[in-house]
């Protein structure tokens, strides 16, 4: 790691060479400016992670050069050094930004300490900065996986919403199909990206804590409330609340979230004091709500303050161009973690999948690729490693039109030689495998071989090729 950079802007001489000679023993590589001026220009030119400003100085005084840096480099830490009849200047530096104040003559320890802690806290600024720039690179739309006609009004809806204040959402689709990560693209894509994302699933939260869980409570507002607790909202001020499943929200905490919604205050349990929140709130459901409201499941006015912005999510099967690239970034993902070699997906796999309805959506779809990657030990992924339901739903059409008996009869020989060479092909020439897809044994498979003289030069190695060397995002 490279040592941080402070500089000292001072017009005395002495102190610029007494801390210089001291940080530097300390490790750090120091800066020194005489003035001003000269200070302003060093920030701007080499951007240190510190800077030692006295107030009283030649031309522009450290209050005004303490400004123009909190203009164009606001990150910075600033530690002003002031005399003691300078007190109130020094307050007035801390109401300006000033990290700390240290009065001449000083004692080197004492700025020593003040230099460190202050340092502890340009440390915490970056490592917070690099996580919400990984967060949000990480959400991405460029990153979500979908190049289909409805996917791509999808995306369009997303970035119109992370760029408005509106400030409800409701996502709806069916289990697997992504809902969680639209609302962490919309959050983070957002000017609320700086604030915290909190995220709840109605369906695991007891009617009996829900209330507690989402408004907080007070300090023995029940049996059990032995402090005072903050709720969801509160915690999440100024950033996004996503309700996952909230059709499964219980009747009498519905209306307190109406309330929120319309007011934007909340009450802690046991509280008299309403609480200013301000969130974006998501709302995530594979449930049809209008038919939820009709049952009287659903509050009706709370419904219809969700549905400000109503985004429908597809289910794989009416995106079923997406499924080779979802199924090849899977591929891609999944070799890297179990350090596995696997090129990609042969053509009759990707067949299978297109044909295939795929109930659990993208959730199913990578759990299958997940799976045969862990068991397999082949450079594709071939059809006999795909689950058996797969085959069963995608190929009983199939298999009802290929064992139909055309009316001029078939010569069965050359059905079972067509066979047995598409296994082969199917399989890459791998005999055991092929023996599998026909339920025959691998020596019964080798006697027809020879019967029908298909050697290796026979078999057709049918597979495709990834696209590009690597895919990074994330697959809905």
């Amino acid at each position: 790691m490279l040592p941080y950079e402070i500089l000292i802007v001072d017009d005395e001489k002495l102190i610029r060479w007494s801390l210089s000679q001291a940080l530097e023993k300390e490790g750090y590589h120091v800066l020194t400016a005489e003035d001003g001026e000269q200070g302003l220009a060093l920030v701007k030119e080499e951007d240190p992670d510190l800077v030692i400003l006295d107030v009283k100085l030649p031309g522009l005084d450290g209050l005004q050069v303490l400004e123009k840096i909190r203009e164009f480099n606001p990150g910075v830490v600033v530690i002003m050094l002031t005399a003691f009849d300078a007190l109130e200047i020094a307050v007035g530096a801390m109401k300006l930004g000033a990290y700390d104040y240290i009065h001449k003559p000083y004692e080197l320890e004492k700025v020593q300490v003040c230099i460190k802690n202050a340092l502890e806290t340009v440390k915490l600024k970056k490592e917070v900065q690099q996580l919400q720039e990984e967060q949000s690179s990480r959400y991405g739309f460029k990153n979500i996986i979908g190049q289909t006609e409805n996917m791509r009004q999808v995306f369009e809806t997303v970035r119109l919403v992370a760029r408005s204040d509106t400030t409800t959402v409701l996502l709806q689709g069916e289990s697997g199909t992504g809902k969680d990560l639209i609302a962490k693209a919309i959050h983070y894509q957002s000017s609320r990206r700086d604030h915290p994302f909190m995220e709840i699933d109605c369906t695991s939260l007891p009617e009996s804590l829900a209330e507690s869980e989402l408004f907080g409570h007070e300090k023995g507002a029940f049996t059990d409330a032995k402090v005072q607790k903050k709720g969801l909202f509160e915690l999440a001020n100024g950033g996004t609340v996503l309700l996952d499943e909230i059709g499964d929200m219980p009747l009498g905490i519905q209306s307190k979230l109406l309330r929120i919604l319309e007011e934007r205050t909340c009450k802690r349990v046991g509280g008299v004091r309403d609480i200013k929140v301000d969130v974006r709130v998501i709302a995530a459901t594979h449930v049809d709500l209008e038919k939820a409201v009709t049952a009287g499941k659903f509050r009706e006015d709370l419904y219809y303050r969700l549905k400000v912005i109503p985004i429908y999510i597809p289910p794989l099967r009416e995106r079923r161009d997406d499924i080779p690239l979802l199924a090849k970034y899977f591929v891609h993902i999944y070799s890297k973690e179990f350090k596995k070699k696997v090129k990609g997906l042969s053509a009759e796999t990707i067949q299978l999948l297109l044909e295939y309805d795929w109930p659990g959506n993208v959730r199913e779809l990578r759990n299958v690729v997940e799976r045969a990657i862990i068991l397999g030990n082949e450079d594709w992924i071939m059809p006999d490693q795909l689950p058996r339901e797969i085959f069963a739903k995608t190929s009983e059409s199939a298999r009802e039109e290929f064992f139909r008996l055309p009316g001029a009869g078939v010569n069965l020989e050359e059905v079972e030689k067509a066979l047995i060479a598409q296994a082969l092909s199917r399989t890459l020439g791998n005999q055991i495998q092929a023996a599998k897809l026909l339920g025959i044994s691998r020596d019964t498979l080798r006697y027809r071989m020879k019967k029908y003289n298909l050697g290796e030069e026979e078999v057709v190695r049918s597979h495709e090729e990834p696209e590009g060397d690597s895919l990074a995002g994330f697959a809905i």
